[in-house]
């Protein structure tokens, strides 16, 4: 498996992923980090697995959102391309000087797979809440 930085071309991609899932909307392009291409995608023979986008902020924290995955990909190593993407935005971070991530799930399986990588959950649920201006 190897990893990159998201692609314009990879949008029509992630929607049909977005669309496939049930309960799933995808987000506008301009509502993602630099019109939807600042993120990372994992790959394994040039077919993609999943993708997460990330948020840089003016302070030393970084933002990684919209975590979605091919949702016909079901092989076994399916767990381990996640957990590549989480550990290569850890990198990412890392390596333009931020000290810290942030991001918000509600997927259960999701939230333990960022807990097994040391990420802590605060007990108490949050709620998004999004203004269209």
């Amino acid at each position: 498996m190897n990893t990159r930085q998201l692609k314009e071309e990879d949008w029509e991609t992630l929607q049909k992923w977005w669309s496939a899932w049930p309960k799933w909307e995808a987000p506008p392009k301009d509502f993602l980090p630099d019109n939807g291409t600042s993120g990372i995608m994992v790959e394994k023979d040039n077919k993609p697995i999943v993708a997460g986008f990330l948020y840089k902020t003016n302070s030393k924290v970084v933002l990684l959102e919209w975590i979605i995955s091919n949702p016909e990909y079901r092989e076994s190593d399916r767990d381990s391309a996640i957990e590549l993407l989480i550990s290569s935005a850890e990198d990412f971070v890392e390596n333009i000087g931020c000290k810290f991530m942030f991001t918000i799930i509600q997927h259960d399986k999701l939230i333990k797979m960022h807990e097994k990588l040391g990420w802590k959950k605060d007990p108490r649920p949050s709620h998004e809440l999004i203004k269209v201006i």
